[in-house]
């Protein structure tokens, strides 16, 4: 079992940076780089005839981080083994880097350059390696997830009746509460079960805004509709995409915020249900 030793624990997919393995090689990153702060993109135009510039939209680079480190192994064999688990976890394809802060946090990455080993002696080797994540926002390591189904209100009053009578309902608020406890807007993924016809779902902010997606068209019984307002996507049943379908206006959760999330349809099933999910993100 890996033991964990000092400075903060960093994950690259499968690999521990932070430990001492079962093999008994140990992993120690001396530096980070990139993690603190992404660059910003901008532009300034000159004001004509005036003092300054017109300033546009500011947005967030890519992220760069390096890591450097030292592997320090047992054996000479034991050492090139873990030379090759670190070329195999520095991937081209999607990567999750967590850095073990206060507050977990990660971000997805690939490889961005070479992964540079230097040989010190028979057991050990120094390390740097280089990863982009494309979306530079550090997110939590917690995904939030609640499900709730259609709007719907059942029981109630039936006549005649005899007095003294005891009025009795049970409702269904079709609606989850989701919080970005982070320092950057961050953006939830909506999951639809049918059967459902022509759903709608709302975001609606504590200044009582809304923000709506309509998808116009039918989910039948065991169909399943992703919608990600990041990518702005629609997949139906992992493979189609619906995004011909999808209107209105693609919400996001702002920094320190809680929204309510609500939906409802042309007519109401009791199988039904709407699941959504995000994590607090983090400049």
């Amino acid at each position: 079992m890996a033991v964990q030793i000092g400075g903060t624990p960093i994950t690259l997919g499968s690999l521990q940076l932070s430990v001492v393995d079962d093999a008994g090689v140990t992993w120690l990153p001396t530096d980070v780089k990139g993690w603190s702060s992404p660059g910003v993109r901008a532009e300034l135009a000159p004001r004509e005839a005036d003092h300054g510039a017109w300033a546009s939209p500011g947005y967030l680079n890519a992220r760069p981080i390096s890591i450097e480190g030292l592997i320090a192994a047992p054996s000479t064999a034991s050492r090139d083994a873990a030379i090759e688990q670190l070329y195999a976890a520095v991937s081209l394809t999607d990567t999750v880097l967590i850095v073990e802060e206060t507050i977990p946090k990660q971000v997805t990455v690939r490889r961005s350059g070479e992964v540079l080993v230097e040989r010190v002696n028979p057991f050990s080797v120094t390390y740097s390696l280089a990863v982009t994540a494309a979306d530079p926002r550090r997110y939590s390591t917690t995904l939030q997830s609640q499900s709730t189904a259609l709007p719907s209100t059942t029981g109630g009053l039936t006549v005649p009746v005899t007095l003294p009578i005891l009025i009795s309902t049970t409702t269904v608020a079709g609606s989850i509460t989701l919080v970005n406890e982070g320092t950057i807007a961050t953006r939830p993924l909506f999951t639809l079960e049918g059967p459902v016809t022509n759903p709608t779902v709302t975001v609606q902010y504590p200044d009582g805004t809304v923000r709506a997606l309509l998808y116009s068209s039918s989910l039948e019984a065991g169909d399943e509709l992703v919608i990600d307002t990041d990518l702005h996507s629609a997949v139906l049943n992992g493979t189609t995409s619906r995004r011909l379908y999808v209107s209105g206006q693609w919400p996001e959760i702002p920094p320190g915020t809680a929204v309510e999330v609500g939906w409802y349809a042309d007519s109401y099933h009791v199988d039904a249900l709407l699941t959504g999910s995000v994590r607090s993100a983090w400049m």
